[in-house]
């Protein structure tokens, strides 16, 4: 008996000394929804689709101390690909930035990498008929800016951004025609 209230007290010392996680960083937006169909305006305009190849807008807050830099992703996981599909990956968006108005260009000093569709920036939704897929957007906060240009693979810049992340908030919505 005392050996498990030693074990029990020691756990919850353990669980109290233990870092707070960032629980406060949060994603918005105007245009998107959690678990919500994705407007006209975010579904890309070719391969079959018709819609405005638009970003919507985000926002976001909550950002932990010590946040250099932000990286927005799109990213797909149903696409039929074997690796889902990037719609968009975009870096080096200033500390100080939290926020981005609907298919307003990135700050400056942003990098945006070519999507799956093979042009940089915002490629919207168009996944086969009939199938709904889901939508993923994400906003880490990186603990430095990364050190990468444009050229590299979404899979590169996605291991760097994961090994800098120091919180995440994302918005799923879905998409099907």
């Amino acid at each position: 008996m005392l050996r498990s209230s030693i074990f029990s007290s020691a756990l919850i010392l353990g669980l109290l000394a233990t870092p707070a996680v960032a629980t406060d960083f949060q994603l918005t937006s105007n245009t998107i929804a959690e678990g919500q169909q994705l407007n006209a305006a975010q579904v890309f305009q070719g391969f079959g689709c018709e819609g405005g190849n638009t970003a919507p807008d985000l926002a976001w807050s909550g950002a932990p101390e010590g946040t250099k830099s932000f990286a927005v992703t799109v990213y797909d996981p149903d696409a039929p690909t074997g690796s889902g599909w990037w719609h968009w990956f975009a870096f080096n968006i200033p500390a100080d930035v939290t926020e981005l108005p609907a298919g307003t260009a990135l700050p400056e000093s942003a990098v945006e990498l070519a999507n799956d569709y093979g042009a940089a920036g915002f490629g919207g939704a168009c996944p086969p008929p009939g199938e709904v897929h889901r939508y993923q957007f994400t906003v880490h906060a990186l603990g430095t800016a990364l050190d990468l240009d444009g050229s590299v693979s979404n899979a590169l810049a996605g291991y760097m951004v994961n090994a800098n992340s120091l919180a995440k908030a994302s918005i799923t919505a879905v998409y099907n025609r």
